[in-house]
């Protein structure tokens, strides 16, 4: 009971719904718009994989539901992604089929663990500039995965895409089939026109799908050399458990971690997108939970792995169609679900007979359409580190691989930071509180400000040094009350600072140490350096008093030394 009590926030509630006649409506017209939109994609995105046409569909199905009626949003949906399809290729390249099953449940259970760890925010500390050109990198990649396809060669797989595709390229070109080669390129035009044109036209038209029906039409019409999905299951598969051979286990591990990582980032990056929509505010006023979200992606890439399918992540762009269909509650997202489950049952002896081109079609305009130029231009303007942190994820997502790409581009944005932070740091001398005294200037008084940190702290150390060896300085005050951070480098720097002026016997006095920062000096030992415990000041006025007494002794006891001297 206690525990239950404890996960009540993840679990499924009676207000994720709106039975009211009106609501279910536009809830099942969104999803039957999504659902056919979903399904060229389900399709593509499971070959692309190299997990084949029937693994998408059970993904979508299966996932689907699973993930609407756990998941943190009312709108999300969720199934097989381009992201997705372009980090699992190499694992079933190099493990084979019998891998998916093992890889997509031990990856569904480390997202399940996230969301029970409520680790739900996490995809706030990943910077703008990382998202984007981790984005563009996944387009790019998608892209060139259906350039094989698109002149009518076959891709082996796990390699690099961009060679891939240049090697598809040059061979279509060298042993050119004319007839095959306008085949391909033709049904590849025919869809990526429809899909571009329809639209404008009115934008209900699924137009995907239309330019999928429209090239396998021409193509059975006309008996073309096309490439055909082939044969697919005419219902769901039993689920069944995969025999755990340790062995592939730890060889799978980390391919499981960096796809639970990505299906992660993705699905709560979905549904933050989605948050910022028009209409996207939910019913109760909450607009997301992403805790329960990787909760809900958890259990749904646990439930395909159980029926065959691949791990799931949230789309956005299913997401948005959504959205823009008017989808109320979670219906909406179930019901798509239902629509590619009865294609499966209805209807997939003209759905095998799809040629790949039609699919590569669909794909390639998929890929152009994630990249929002105007988002792009602008974190190409922001600034020069943020250009370079775009540009260096975007590059390695391509050339490398998906989740390097956000761990390099996270470390070059976090240098970027801390440089920034380092170069807002900084010691500035200022005037003595008062009115000025004899003995003034043998006393320095510098200001601390900022976040004092081991980026910082040598080159503000250093300048203190500096400064006070050069102008006979005998007393140094340091003031810390605007200091915003510092660490334990900072805190051991500014230690061997006070070290090093008093082996000089300049007197340091130490003023303003906030609350929030003396456990951290005193644990370093930065304090108990002072040569008296009375150096350490709550204002600047008793630290000024102080030094200019100081001053004042040092002068009288080095003048009474001069008059004994004969």
């Amino acid at each position: 009971m206690r525990l239950r009590t404890a996960a009540a926030d993840l679990l499924p509630r009676r207000t994720d719904y709106l039975l009211r006649p009106a609501a279910v409506r536009a809830d099942l017209l969104a999803g039957l718009t999504v659902g056919v939109v979903a399904l060229p994609l389900a399709l593509a995105f499971g070959i692309s994989s190299g997990v084949g046409a029937a693994a998408g569909l059970v993904t979508a199905v299966v996932a689907g539901v699973v993930a609407a009626v756990f998941g943190g949003s009312h709108h999300q949906v969720s199934g097989p992604t381009g992201a997705m399809a372009v980090v699992l290729a190499p694992v079933v390249a190099a493990h084979g089929l019998g891998s998916l099953a093992l890889v997509t449940l031990a990856a569904g259970l480390i997202v399940l663990l996230l969301g029970l760890a409520r680790l739900g925010r996490i995809v706030t500390y990943i910077p703008w500039p990382v998202v984007e050109g981790f984005t563009l990198g996944i387009a790019c990649i998608i892209f060139l995965q259906q350039v094989p396809a698109a002149v009518g060669e076959r891709a082996d797989p796990g390699h690099n895409t961009l060679v891939t595709a240049l090697r598809s390229v040059r061979s279509a070109v060298e042993d050119a089939d004319l007839v095959q080669l306008a085949w391909t390129l033709g049904a590849v035009l025919l869809v990526a026109a429809a899909m571009l044109v329809l639209p404008r036209w009115h934008s209900a038209i699924p137009a995907s799908l239309v330019g999928v029906a429209a090239a396998t039409l021409v193509a059975e019409l006309a008996h073309a050399p096309l490439a055909r999905i082939g044969a697919l299951p005419d219902g769901l598969p039993a689920p069944t458990l995969p025999e755990v051979d340790p062995g592939a286990l730890r060889e799978l591990a980390g391919a499981a971690v960096a796809i639970a990582a990505l299906a992660a980032i993705e699905s709560l990056l979905s549904i933050r997108v989605a948050a910022a929509m028009e209409h996207a505010g939910e019913p109760d006023g909450t607009v997301y939970e992403p805790d329960r979200e990787l909760v809900g992606q958890g259990l749904a890439s646990l439930a395909s792995g159980l029926f065959g399918g691949m791990p799931a992540t949230g789309a956005i762009a299913r997401t948005a169609v959504n959205i823009r269909s008017g989808a109320r509650t979670r219906l909406a997202s179930v019901s798509h679900a239902l629509v590619i489950l009865a294609v499966i049952y209805l209807a997939t002896g003209p759905v095998s007979r799809i040629p790949l081109a039609a699919l590569a079609g669909v794909l390639m305009v998929t890929a152009v359409r994630m990249v929002s130029v105007p988002s792009a231009r602008a974190v190409l303007r922001v600034n020069r580190s943020s250009a370079l942190t775009f540009t260096v994820t975007a590059v390695v997502t391509v050339a490398f691989d998906l989740v390097q790409a956000i761990q390099i581009g996270l470390v070059v944005a976090a240098f970027f930071t801390l440089r920034s932070i380092a170069r807002a740091a900084g010691v500035r001398r200022e005037a003595l509180p008062g009115t000025a005294c004899p003995g003034d200037e043998h006393i320095a008084l510098y200001r601390l400000e900022g976040a004092v940190f081991f980026g910082a702290a040598d080159r503000i150390m250093a300048q203190v040094t500096d400064e006070a060896a050069e102008n006979g300085v005998q007393v140094v005050i340091l003031r810390l009350s605007r200091v915003q951070l510092v660490d334990a480098t900072a805190a051991k720097a500014l230690a061997e600072l006070i070290e090093t002026l008093e082996r000089r016997r300049i007197t340091v006095l130490v003023k303003g140490v906030q609350a929030r920062h003396r456990g951290t000096l005193t644990t370093v030992g930065t304090l108990s350096v002072l040569r008296h415990e009375n150096h350490l000041f709550d204002t600047l006025a008793a630290a000024a008093d102080h030094a200019r007494s100081h001053v004042r002794r040092e002068t009288a006891v080095g003048t009474a030394a001069a008059v004994r001297t004969p």
